[in-house]
């Protein structure tokens, strides 16, 4: 895309609402919306603010209902990789390419603080209700939970590559992705992942709850995670042509695989609805990262994926 913007549409209707046009790089002046790519979007729970991030190390601060922009943060020092509200306030966190996180306040419109520790790329970032911050620290090979307050952080490890993608699935569980092909959940009371599914987009079906299967396919890179909240069903979303929906276990030991859904492209981004009635999934010809590959038969789009409940409570 040489041209960065966004788009707000109905999930009812499928239609456009508003268009915010990018602009080039020379333009912030006269530009309203974004002079680089926008790498992140997060709204907070009451629907009053809409924060987007991109790699001109800008965020911008809009109404969702007419799509103003009201406020504009700068202070990172390299590409703003990710966005979230704390649930139920104004308090915005963002990721950087700049190893950091940082804290803003939108009801004053001001910068809190600034989280260090991460030695790479903040590749992923979710926060709930709690002061903690969730993110991941791509080629550091860390997951880290950073309790506010106490201005401490607990340290993971588990994955053998890159970690791309986290979401927190609870207060007490999260799960995370990797450019390795692994799909890791875990307990932030253990440094370890509760289970560490490999290979979970190149795999059989027979063989996808088998969490030692080996396979000649190249592991496909995990580029996108998600969970429905406080449940235990997540999601992870590849380039092998599909999203697949899996189950946590009693007491989230485990990853048990539902379902496949086809989607072809590389799956950039995945949230359920908090209803949990339909999943969205953000798909482009090329990785959101990077363009290592492209695939010419996807199209860059937003898929809407109606969910059924059954009588198991499955999706």
């Amino acid at each position: 895309i040489d041209t960065p913007c966004w788009i707000a549409g109905s999930v009812e209707t499928g239609k456009k609402l508003h268009v915010i046009p990018g602009g080039r790089s020379g333009t912030e002046a006269t530009q309203v919306g974004h002079i680089a790519h926008v790498l992140a979007l997060a709204i907070s729970t009451d629907n009053k603010f809409l924060a987007s991030g991109c790699r001109n190390r800008t965020i911008h601060i809009w109404k969702p209902d007419t799509c103003e922009r009201v406020h504009t943060f700068s202070g990172h020092k390299d590409a703003v990789s990710g966005l979230v509200f704390r649930k139920g306030t104004h308090d915005l966190y963002s990721a950087s390419f700049d190893r950091s996180v940082k804290i803003w306040n939108l009801d004053e419109m001001a910068y809190v603080e600034t989280l260090f520790g991460h030695q790479d790329h903040v590749t992923g970032i979710d926060a709930l209700s709690r002061e903690r911050v969730l993110t991941s620290g791509g080629r550091d090979g860390s997951v880290r939970v950073w309790k506010v307050v106490e201005e401490s952080q607990l340290v993971f490890h588990g994955h053998s590559g890159s970690i791309d993608c986290v979401q927190l699935i609870n207060e007490e569980h999260f799960i995370s992705g990797s450019d390795d092909g692994s799909v890791a959940l875990w307990s932030v009371m253990k440094k370890k992942p509760s289970c560490l599914v490999k290979r979970a987009h190149s795999r059989s079906d027979d063989d996808a709850d088998n969490n030692n299967a080996e396979s000649t396919e190249e592991a496909k890179w995990i580029g996108a995670v998600a969970a429905l909240h406080s449940t235990d069903l997540v999601a992870s979303g590849s380039c092998d042509g599909y999203v697949r929906l899996w189950q946590c276990s009693e007491g989230y030991r485990s990853l048990k695989l539902l379902h496949k859904i086809p989607v072809v492209g590389f799956v950039n981004a995945l949230r359920f609805a908090s209803s949990g009635d339909f999943i969205v999934a953000g798909v482009g010809q090329e990785h959101r990262l990077g363009r290592w590959w492209r695939r010419r038969d996807a199209r860059n789009s937003v898929c809407i994926v109606p969910l059924k409940r059954t009588s198991t409570k499955q999706a």
